[in-house]
């Protein structure tokens, strides 16, 4: 690997961060900024919104073609991070879940048709998006081969019934792509589709209250009653859900782990900034041992991070799956932020404990990052079926083949 990063991403990295240092962090402090579930007010979103595009700062991670610059996935990485330096930074460049990950599969995955119909108003930022996944018990969450949810085909159109919890964006989107079973095949028997949020046959149950702040549209339960889905708004052909939810997830996890990681460092930086102006017992803070040794082990887990990232990063760029990077880079990433939160929480005593930083708002956030997208002991049991498959070649550094005369 070569871990030189173009001129061109750091320009968009050196921009993002002046934005977000300018315009974002100040937004923080004030408890006006926030909205009833404690992310920014989306009326102040918008306003930034309109200045990061004006600026060229939007959907990155798109081709210039739809709407984006093209940055691909190792460029994603030095520039989510950057973005992720505010906790409302990502929504701000069109960049947060799940709006992120539903852009790129579409982006892969849509007719041209569809991506004008379903895409192009998310890209422009006049619509958020789900995606329907999970489910309750005993349906299927991080094993989708249990899905219950049904679709079945009448002439032109598919009719759904099920249930979805856990929906993370529900109550504010307007786009959703939803995961349905067509058939018991084990290997063909999901297909995705796209519905409205003003097509009949379905409802948001309810919010589900969770421990952290939310993510605007908040995480809901859906029930579908005979809600028809015509058949031009399926995605790709019926028994490829499954292929698609690969498409989608595998990505959508590792842009977690970019944005994950800006937070990390944000937690050191609020930490550092404090050791260094408080005193206890004739000394600075900064100056004891203990300190030292703590803010050492975090700078050393986010750069181990950084690198597990990037190597998934740059094998998605080669056109590699990365599915053993991927889910390295995620279980420590996931356990990194929430450890990063933790130990400058400590660091800041009673200040980190109430509101006057975000350490208290990323303690809580981070909870779930050992949960979304797949929980820790999943990603460890895909990584063993990796070892038990190719023994020591797990670790095998791959080898260009010699170049022909």
């Amino acid at each position: 690997m070569d871990f030189t990063v173009s001129p061109r991403i750091e320009d968009f990295r050196a921009r993002i961060a002046r934005f977000v240092e300018d315009r974002v962090l100040p937004l923080e402090a004030d408890p006006a900024s926030y909205d009833t579930h404690e992310n920014i007010r989306l009326d102040l979103l918008d306003t930034l919104r309109a200045e990061a595009r004006a600026e060229g700062l939007w959907c990155l991670q798109l081709k210039p073609e739809t709407g984006g610059q093209g940055l691909g996935k190792v460029g994603m990485a030095v520039c989510y991070e950057a973005m992720n330096r505010s906790i409302f930074g990502p929504a701000v460049f069109n960049s947060a879940a799940p709006d992120d990950g539903n852009m790129m599969v579409l982006e892969l995955a849509a007719t041209p048709a569809q991506k004008e119909r379903w895409l192009k108003p998310i890209v422009d930022g006049k619509v958020r998006s789900a995606f329907v996944m999970t489910e309750p018990h005993p349906g299927g969450g991080s094993d989708p081969s249990m899905m219950l949810t049904a679709a079945t085909r009448k002439g032109d159109r598919y009719v759904i019934r099920g249930r979805k919890w856990f929906i993370t964006g529900a109550e504010e989107a307007r786009h959703f792509i939803l995961l349905a079973r067509t058939s018991d095949d084990p290997h063909k028997g999901l297909t995705a589709f796209m519905f409205d949020r003003d097509q009949p046959g379905w409802r948001i149950e309810r919010r589900i209250p969770i421990m952290g702040p939310e993510e605007h549209g908040g995480h809901c339960e859906l029930v579908f009653e005979d809600m028809e889905i015509p058949v031009g708004n399926r995605l790709l052909e019926e028994g490829d859900g499954f292929k698609l939810t690969q498409m989608r997830l595998g990505p959508a996890r590792l842009t977690h782990c970019m944005r994950w990681l800006g937070l990390s460092k944000r937690c050191v930086e609020i930490a550092r900034t404090y050791a260094a102006e408080r005193f206890a017992f004739g000394e600075r803070l900064s100056k004891r041992e203990s300190i030292r040794m703590m803010l050492g082990d975090l700078a050393m887990r986010i750069e181990i991070g950084r690198l597990l990232v990037m190597k998934a990063a740059w094998e998605l760029d080669r056109g590699g799956y990365a599915r053993k990077e991927v889910s390295m880079a995620k279980v420590h990433v996931a356990n990194l932020l929430h450890h990063a939160a933790d130990t400058a929480i400590q660091i800041n005593g009673a200040r980190g404990y109430s509101k006057d930083t975000p350490l208290e708002w990323i303690y809580r956030y981070a909870r779930q990052a050992r949960l979304v997208d797949g929980a820790d002991e999943v990603h460890k049991m895909v990584l063993n079926r990796n070892l038990e498959a190719e023994g020591n070649d797990f670790w095998r550094w791959d080898v260009p083949a010699p170049a022909s005369n």
